[in-house]
């Protein structure tokens, strides 16, 4: 028997793969509740019980794979191959992120990929200290942090 949070995870997961689906087809827009809704079976209480709006819908679809890609890092011993995966995620999923961009602007993006990059960069400061037996003031080392993250979360924006 599945509990209340399974069922509505699976039906938020649900609802973003309609709309990925449509996305293919229309531009974001365009996409209305009623074309979601039908496309899952469900009516438009229950996608207004999850999610306040489509953009609303569109967020929680993207921090919920990058949540995924996240884990995949933790699985990465190589900074690089984790770098290699997102940018790989990026270029397979650049018109959704199209449409996220569009739809919640520049910064919105850049504090969305803000999140994922810190925590690799942190990761990658981490090691590089532990391989060269050094230290670094902390102070430089959250300037090392946010300024890789910050290059890195603009150039994908870009």
């Amino acid at each position: 028997m599945l509990t209340n949070e399974e069922i509505s995870l699976n039906t938020k997961k649900n609802l973003s793969q309609s709309l990925k689906k449509l996305i293919q087809k229309k531009k974001l827009d365009k996409i209305k509740v009623s074309y979601i809704v039908e496309d899952c079976h469900i009516n438009r209480k229950t996608f207004y019980y999850h999610f306040k709006n489509i953009p609303d819908l569109l967020k929680w679809m993207l921090e919920k794979e990058a949540i995924e890609i996240v884990k995949q890092f933790d699985l990465m011993c190589d900074y690089k191959e984790a770098i290699l995966f997102v940018i790989d995620y990026i270029e397979k999923n650049a018109h959704i992120l199209s449409c996220a961009y569009d739809a919640i602007g520049r910064e919105e993006m850049k504090k969305f990929f803000y999140q994922d990059f810190i925590g690799i960069f942190q990761v990658i400061i981490n090691s590089t200290k532990k391989e060269l037996d050094i230290s670094i003031d902390p102070q430089f080392e959250q300037f090392l942090c946010d300024f890789y993250t910050e290059a890195l979360a603009s150039c994908l924006i870009n």
